[in-house]
């Protein structure tokens, strides 16, 4: 199994260093072209730091047994969200739509009976994350589902370094002395979803379960939280994942 970071081990690597071994293993062209692009240096403020917020809408919350249904991504900095440039897709599921799951994302049979596979938008996808460091809120969805989605299609798995702004609340709102202090007395613990994240630095609320919203969304929520709680000098190797 590829070592990645955050692997145990004496001397885990960096994310530089998985994605140049990544670029050295890799088989499938497109994926070695993307390794070989690298990441950015840890010690990069994150004001300087390119960035794209990323979102999926998918038919379960299980990557092993559910897909993708649409994908959104938002390119953005600390200074300017660019919503022009983002880029949405719907998306025909390799496993099939349930009622649980268009209720959710309200992305319906129709809709993704002429829409093409995950495959067709792969080289698009590629070139809106390259050279930009990946924003999503829940890394764990986002990241397992990229993977699998790719290793499918491709052969071989997709994985980027990444902030996670659910985690960035957590931190604040769950693992603080003065969370801890609030579970200790009994009170509830503060939501780390988007929509409540986003409430509490006074941001609009939208319509949620929409890939393209919810990544500007998440984009919108990652400068709110460098703003009240970090500075713009910050390295992405203290955020990312």
């Amino acid at each position: 199994m590829t070592l990645r970071p955050g692997t145990r081990g004496q001397n885990p690597p960096t994310w530089p260093d998985y994605m140049a071994s990544r670029a050295q293993q890799a088989r499938e062209p497109r994926l070695v072209s993307f390794f070989a692009g690298g990441t950015l240096d840890p010690d990069t403020p994150i004001g300087e730091a390119p960035l794209v917020a990323m979102d999926f809408e998918t038919t379960g919350l299980d990557s092993s047994r559910h897909d993708i249904v649409s994908v959104g991504v938002m390119p953005f900095t600390l200074s300017r969200i660019r919503p022009a440039d983002g880029r949405y897709w719907v998306l025909s599921p390799r496993r099939k739509l349930s009622g649980e799951s268009v209720a959710f994302h309200h992305i319906t049979h129709a809709e993704v009976a002429d829409a093409p596979d995950f495959s067709a938008i792969i080289d698009d996808l590629l070139a809106s994350l390259a050279g930009r460091l990946v924003v999503v809120h829940y890394r764990q969805l986002e990241r397992a589902f990229l993977d699998a989605a790719i290793r499918e299609r491709l052969g071989d798995g997709l994985l980027m370094p990444m902030i996670d702004t659910m985690s960035l609340e957590a931190r604040i709102h769950r693992q603080s002395w003065w969370a801890r202090l609030r579970r200790w007395a009994g009170r509830p613990m503060a939501s780390i979803r988007l929509h409540e994240s986003r409430q509490r630095y006074h941001l609009p609320a939208y319509t949620g379960h929409h890939a393209l919203i919810d990544s500007l969304a998440t984009a919108e929520l990652l400068q709110a939280q460098i703003l009240y709680h970090y500075d713009w000098e910050t390295p992405v190797g203290a955020l990312w994942r």
